[in-house]
């Protein structure tokens, strides 16, 4: 971007890519400027190698409010589940991603992409995802120092190159400042006393003034505790009155509000020392509050309409739930809060990702059956969840947590949605986490309960063989486990996928149990949400497999692609039990899926009946 003298603005260059100002006026003290080579994206068009932004040292232009940091991956392969990151072509074989810095895609891609990596900046909060946002560009603002002055006394703002200061282009000659007899004519290098004079005190009373609006902003937020951000959600949520769960002075949904100065203490200044994990939309660490409880707080990355609008997702999805294998809400910040920060229970042991193949796996740690109990008591949460018209819609060892006595919490609502039972999907664009995503909800926009059925399958293979569930050392039919699962189950070789801590070939009634729950696995991870059971079912059968009894139950002679399945020839429910605390919950019971597969593996998609 290149300013001629006559502008009233400081030059900035990008050599030798230039950016172009598409709203620039004298009067504004901001404008968009975006690079031409990010507008022309659309049918895949080729994007030319570009480098990163730099503002020059003098700071006369600076980044405006509400801007976000951007990466441009180049040289990527495909990579379907991130197709919605992709805004352009770089060569015939590979692709430009772009993702946000806090993305958790970001580590993934980085490794992937072979070409150069730049960073820029794009607008917050811009409808239709990254592609639009580049297009967009992104805000600069600037100073102009005398303009107004200058512009009403008849002359046009510029810029002195040689001085690189402010000149006042009149129609007799040069000022320094305005036009007319009481101003210096500029003649020679240098300001006059007037100029400077007139220069110190423009900048001195504004910078008063902005110090004491300053002043009583911080009086304003010691005194109510409110921060200046007030960022709203989108218009469904914006409006109090009309929710009669809103948001009251102490409560949100029912639950507690938090101040940001007490989290921001409980966590001692959101220490890095503290983090637990580190999500896809937020940092997760440990803290402490007054009365002595010990709770993770969640602090999400960004503050626009869209982590808001997740935000209340999770908050009114945890308020109604209640069951002993769900991770409780202690409360939250306001809506309206500095940051969106979520207070949940404290669970100390970690994640089963952790257990498995992660900081904290140890051969033989995890015998068969603790993995037999986590995957009963993660069915049993997301039975109550399905039961409770819920899809929590990113279910993975990563998201289940484990206490002392290895007892389950299933966490993250930020990406669940609520689905009316008298519906049979809702349309949406696909999201979750690489490696559990259901690929019939990828490719058709259809989410169902199924879908994390399918996601709980790649749990189970997780806990049969300690391996996570995309790894890029694998060969390349076998990066993601679950296509690895299902080759080895359909060639009778499910000893090649259990941990050998396991005892698999010692103890046969492990044996047993293993291939069993291979079994359910493999019905899981089919293609096509049809062929797959449902949480309820799976959860039936992994009570029947974890007992060791066939009550109920009647074992088909033969295998399914080499493994034996069984399927359920009773339909009645379970008696209640502690686990289930709304019983009632349990409705439209299905018939199990059949015990057979198809080779058919394309998705079948049908006429989306909800939007969302």
């Amino acid at each position: 971007m290149v300013f001629q003298s006559l502008i009233c603005l400081y030059p900035i260059h990008h050599s030798p890519n230039i950016y172009e100002n598409q709203t620039l006026r004298v009067s504004n003290t901001a404008f968009s400027v975006s690079r031409p080579n990010t507008t022309n994206s659309k049918g895949c068009l080729p994007l030319p190698l570009t480098q990163n932004l730099t503002l020059p040292s003098t700071r006369e232009f600076d980044i405006a409010p509400n801007q976000t940091d951007i990466r441009l991956f180049y040289g990527c392969g495909s990579l379907p589940w991130l197709e919605e990151h992709k805004v352009g072509c770089f060569n015939e074989t590979s692709s430009v991603l772009a993702l946000y810095k806090e993305d958790k895609n970001i580590s993934f891609v980085s490794k992937n992409c072979q070409g150069e990596v730049v960073d820029t900046i794009v607008e917050d909060g811009i409808i239709g995802g990254n592609e639009e946002a580049l297009t967009k560009g992104f805000l600069l603002t600037w100073k102009a120092g005398n303009c107004s002055v200058c512009h009403n006394t008849g002359g046009r703002c510029g810029f002195d190159f040689v001085m690189y200061t402010f000149r006042c282009f009149c129609t007799d000659r040069v000022h320094s400042a305005k036009c007319g007899p009481d101003d210096d004519p500029v003649i020679k290098k240098g300001l006059s006393l007037k100029a400077k004079l007139g220069i110190g005190l423009g900048i001195g009373i504004p910078s008063m003034l902005a110090i004491g609006l300053l002043f009583l902003f911080l009086q304003y937020k010691r005194k109510y505790g409110t921060s200046g951000g007030q960022l709203e959600s989108r218009d469904s949520y914006s409006d109090s009155s009309s929710n009669p769960h809103g948001e009251s002075s102490s409560e949100y949904f029912g639950v507690p509000l938090f101040l940001y100065e007490q989290l921001k203490e409980a966590t001692n200044n959101f220490d890095h020392t503290k983090e637990l994990g580190d999500g896809g939309f937020g940092t997760v660490y440990y803290g402490k509050l007054p009365d002595g409880r010990e709770v993770a707080v969640k602090r999400l990355y960004e503050h626009n309409w869209k982590r808001v609008e997740q935000f209340i997702n999770e908050v009114k999805i945890l308020t109604r739930l209640r069951h002993k294998n769900l991770v409780s809400l202690y409360g939250c910040t306001s809506r309206h809060s500095r940051e969106l920060l979520l207070v949940y229970e404290y669970i100390s042991n970690g994640t089963v990702a952790c257990h498995l193949h992660g900081g904290l796996a140890k051969p033989g740690s995890l015998p068969w059956s603790t993995r037999m109990k986590i995957a009963v008591e993660t069915a049993s949460a997301l039975a109550y969840l399905h039961a409770s018209d819920i899809i929590h819609r990113d279910v993975k060892t990563n998201n289940i947590l484990l206490d002392n006595n290895f007892c389950v919490k299933v966490a993250d609502f930020g990406l669940s949605r609520d689905v009316p039972n008298d519906v049979t999907h809702v349309s949406t664009a696909p999201q979750g986490s690489p490696g559990y995503l259901d690929p019939e909800y990828y490719n058709c926009y259809q989410l169902t309960s199924k879908s994390d059925v399918y996601s709980f399958g790649v749990v189970l293979i997780e806990l049969i063989s300690s391996k996570p569930a995309v790894d890029m050392n694998r060969s390349r039919d076998e990066i993601n486990l679950s296509n690895l699962a299902v080759r080895k189950i359909q060639e009778s070789a499910v000893s090649e996928l259990v941990d050998p801590s396991l005892g698999f070939d010692s103890d046969c009634r492990v044996m047993g149990m293993i291939v069993s729950v291979a079994g359910l696995a493999f019905q899981c991870l089919q293609r096509e949400k049809d062929l797959r059971p449902s949480m309820y079912e799976v959860l039936h059968e992994l009570r029947r497999i974890e007992s060791g009894k066939d009550e109920g139950k009647v074992r088909d002679e033969g295998d399914v692609d080499g493994v034996a399945v069984s399927h359920s020839c009773a339909h009645s429910p379970p008696p209640a039990s502690p686990e289930w605390e709304e019983v009632g919950l349990l409705k439209n019971i299905k018939p199990t899926s059949p015990n057979t597969v198809t080779d058919k593996w394309e998705s079948k998609c049908t006429t989306p009946n909800i939007s969302g």
